[in-house]
């Protein structure tokens, strides 16, 4: 094979898009001129990426969330499966989503055409049976954690250790000072950094809580300094929620800016998910605070195979960090949570050392791993 041309890929939600558009600088590196079309945010549509659907038509919170949006999401990837089977890509690429992509995968790849998985789904986790349908599914699987590859090869899954992209766009100290002078933060002030999620979701479940725990924090701290950096397209929701539950906080709002927020915060609230291990990266103490629908949380809960939920604890295999999840995910414990990292200095640097371990222990050239897996996938 002389080069790969052109690609597809899906990527859902913000953290798909993230690794989404630094795979594509990869293979554009690798492969000059390619081309690249399917589902994609704003980071992969910089890069030149066709998008036929924006990744946020995939954004969906919880099964009911999902049941709704059933029947266009099934149009979506019939929609986007029959034009691949027609002009061909070299390849096909699902980037996480893997209840949108499995199936997807399983029928490029009987249609002949080869697919890999970036981001292996959390089997690992919860929901172990799901490895019969990767099996199926993707030609190979390219993994962000080290102790994957082996877990998919016993499952007659072919599969690379890539490492994770984060550590390509975050420095193994975080900038802290730089940071916060970029933010105008005085030397001294203390900073309470609110992730509530990306979705409308997310920050409709988790944002009241992390809001409420905000101003129990500010009145304790009257010179906190609260800051939350905004996903794309969620400014009008958290100002009506803030407008709503909150009007006296004193919360400045900024679009992105989310890795400086957090290189520059002295405690954070994250809802579990990616930014849980940016922050982790980044070094900062954190609460990780998540809810559901109760019928959702029974769900999930019945499918956990392991204690921790956040993912710097799940690397740590330990409670690194505080996890408040469902109906301890209240303004008072979410608080109290991030108030004992303020008040422990020792506590807050022990972690930042082992922070610092998970770091080290994802760290990889991404490019070329990424980039000789595809090559080889093609090849074989």
């Amino acid at each position: 094979m002389s080069g790969l041309q052109r690609v597809g890929l899906i990527a859902g939600e913000a953290s798909g898009d993230l690794i989404g558009a630094s795979l594509v600088q990869s293979l554009q590196g690798r492969w000059p001129g390619l081309q690249a079309q399917g589902i994609a945010g704003p980071k992969m549509q910089a890069l030149g990426v066709e998008a036929w659907w924006p990744s946020e038509r995939l954004s969906v919170f919880g099964y009911a969330d999902a049941l709704k949006r059933l029947p266009e999401l099934l149009w979506i990837r019939r929609r986007a499966g029959s034009r691949w089977l027609k002009e061909r890509p070299d390849c096909f690429i699902g980037i996480d989503a893997p209840d949108f992509n499995l199936g997807l995968e399983q029928r490029l790849r009987a249609g002949g055409i080869k697919t890999l998985h970036y981001v292996c789904p959390s089997i690992w986790a919860w929901r172990p049976e799901r490895i019969h349908k990767i099996r199926a599914a993707a030609n190979h699987v390219l993994c962000l954690f080290p102790f994957e590859p082996e877990i998919l090869r016993q499952g007659g899954v072919p599969a690379t250790f890539v490492g994770h992209p984060l550590t390509s766009l975050l420095p193994p100290e975080p900038p802290r000072l730089s940071a916060r002078a970029a933010l105008g933060l005085a030397e001294g002030a203390a900073v309470l950094a609110l992730l509530p999620g990306s979705r409308a979701s997310e920050i409709e479940w988790v944002g009241p809580a992390f809001v409420r725990a905000a101003v129990l924090l500010q009145r304790r701290h009257p010179g906190l300094k609260v800051m939350l950096p905004l996903a794309p397209g969620r400014r009008s929701q958290v100002q009506a929620l803030c407008a709503q539950l909150a009007p006296d906080l004193d919360l400045q709002l900024l679009e992105g800016r989310a890795h400086e927020v957090l290189a520059a915060a002295d405690v954070a609230l994250v809802a579990s998910g990616t930014a849980t291990l940016e922050a982790a990266l980044l070094q900062c103490p954190q609460v990780i605070g998540y809810r559901l629908s109760p019928s959702n949380y029974r769900r999930m809960k019945s499918k956990q195979l392991q204690p921790w939920v956040g993912l710097p604890n799940i690397l740590a295999r330990d409670f690194l960090v505080p996890e408040c999840l469902q109906d301890d995910c209240e303004p008072e414990a979410l608080a109290r949570a991030a108030q004992a990292w303020l008040d422990d200095a020792a506590a807050a640097q022990a972690m930042r050392a082992r922070c610092r371990e998970i770091y080290d222990s994802l760290k990889a050239d991404t490019a070329t791993l990424c980039c000789d897996a595809i090559a080889q996938t093609l090849g074989a």
